[in-house]
């Protein structure tokens, strides 16, 4: 019995060290990358554009159907979601579950800012967990989730929100219906795949998905998925 705890007692303080190490070498890099280019003066790039569309000017559906796709706890966690990192991971073997990604917008954010920099994906991801803390200590939910989508890739060569609507809709974002917004929603997790111009098929699968999360979340009712589903969206 004692020859087992000991051996249990000896796994933990490994995995332990190991873990500190990797969250050390992971700060290390996050300084690497803010000494290239300093976050703030990204973000503040970002909202200082033209086009730039504010938290308040977003539809609610675009929002709801974001987040439930994306996040679905963004609005709770604390930037980096491990539950929802335990749930992607489920969701890759159970298909009653929707499938995502375990990165939030935090992260998704942090990455879009820095994409020009970040090209060894490991190093990346040690590092972005810091970034998605620093987003969180400096802007609100609201800024955060405007920065995601004005940064985002939406297919077609369409960045951020206002291009997406512009060039899929001949809309303003705020101006957006659920139908338009929750197919836009599916779009970012593989722009090439999933854009409107010659894969409006594949699309349409993955709006489906969307408006299920949607659903799920209790954000809109069956009766209103399926006919977002059969709307017409006028792709321009």
């Amino acid at each position: 019995m004692k020859t087992i705890k000991r051996i249990l007692i000896t796994i933990v303080l490994i995995i332990a060290f190991a873990a500190a190490g990797l969250f050390y070498y992971g700060y290390r890099q996050y300084q690497a990358y803010e000494s290239e280019a300093d976050l703030i003066t990204l973000v503040e790039n970002v909202q200082s554009k033209q086009n730039f569309v504010s938290y308040d000017q977003l539809p609610e559906s675009l929002v709801n159907a974001t987040v439930s796709i994306e996040d679905r706890r963004y609005f709770s966690h604390g930037g980096v979601d491990y539950i929802g990192i335990l749930r992607a991971i489920v969701s890759q073997f159970d298909d009653s579950y929707v499938r995502s990604g375990g990165s939030t917008i935090e992260q998704q954010t942090a990455k879009n800012l820095y994409q020009k920099y970040n090209s060894n994906f490991l190093d990346w991801k040690l590092a972005e967990f810091y970034f998605a803390k620093e987003l969180e200590q400096n802007y609100s939910k609201e800024e955060i989730f405007a920065l995601y989508v004005n940064i985002i890739n939406y297919g077609d060569n369409n960045i951020g929100i206002w291009e997406a609507s512009e060039n899929y809709f001949g809309v303003e974002p705020s101006e957006l219906t659920l139908a338009q917004s929750s197919l836009l929603a599916g779009i970012p997790q593989s722009p090439s795949h999933y854009q409107l111009s010659d894969h409006y098929t594949e699309a349409k699968q993955r709006q489906k998905l969307v408006l299920n999360a949607m659903v799920r979340d209790q954000k809109i009712t069956q009766a209103e998925a399926d006919e977002a589903y059969a709307e017409d969206v006028n792709l321009q």
